[in-house]
């Protein structure tokens, strides 16, 4: 008797049906949404490389393009996991064989995003994440407008030099470029969609106002439309 409640809804619901002189369609109102480009970017510090680490962890549906770079690795870091850490060499010939979707010259180290991950990611009907520079995101942004480009930022300069130093992975003269750079950087929040401010300790908050804000870019009545050249 427990399913005859169930039961008797069906009926009635296919009376209502079968008395109606139109038929009634089935499909959703709205198609699935469209994949998405995100970019994470913001000043060295910032805690982009913190925030992809934890994002993984938590294991999110999406897919991480991996940055390839000139500059050696930093302790714990794995190459094909981190970043693709390559020779100058290898990284000019990627360059010459048109597999970047973007490169920049970044405190004396190439970096550059690997064109055939996007690609494959977004066939695929995956999001695809973005980490890049302030720098390498202006450069997104004129390749791919219709990428959500999200600005990471600590919530103070002092919080964002305290970082830089503990790091310990760099002498003071490199060190001083870097909070340069990036008061040169803060400047042009105004070129992103979103800003988000990664407290120290506060690091699963951080990627849930990321999620937020994707979960909301999802439901847009204007879908952004990536397209890859």
């Amino acid at each position: 008797m427990a399913n005859q409640p169930q039961a008797d809804s069906a009926a009635n619901w296919q009376q209502i049906q079968s008395e109606l002189d139109f038929d009634i369609d089935s499909k959703p109102y709205l198609p699935p949404p469209t994949p998405l480009v995100v970019v994470i970017s913001g000043p060295s510090g910032a805690g982009k490389d913190a925030v992809i680490k934890r994002m993984k962890q938590m294991g999110v549906p999406f897919h991480f393009v991996v940055t390839a770079t000139t500059r050696p690795p930093r302790p714990g870091e794995v190459h094909g996991r981190d970043y693709f850490f390559v020779s100058l060499e290898e990284f000019a010939e990627m360059i010459e064989k048109g597999e970047l979707l973007e490169y920049a010259v970044v405190y004396g180290d190439y970096k550059g995003i690997p064109k055939q991950q996007v690609r494959d990611a977004l066939a695929s009907g995956k999001d695809v994440i973005l980490r890049v520079d302030v720098q390498g995101a202006a450069t997104i942004r004129r390749i791919m407008p219709e990428a959500v480009f999200i600005f990471l930022t600590a919530e103070s300069e002092e919080e964002l030099v305290r970082r830089l130093v503990e790091r310990k992975s760099e002498p003071l003269e490199k060190l001083k470029i870097r909070i340069a750079t990036a008061r040169q950087e803060m400047k042009r929040i105004d070129e992103f969609d979103y800003a988000v401010v990664n407290r120290d300790g506060a690091l699963d908050e951080t990627v849930r106002q990321i999620l937020c804000i994707i979960t909301a870019e999802k439901c847009r009545v204007k879908r952004r439309m990536i397209q890859l050249p």
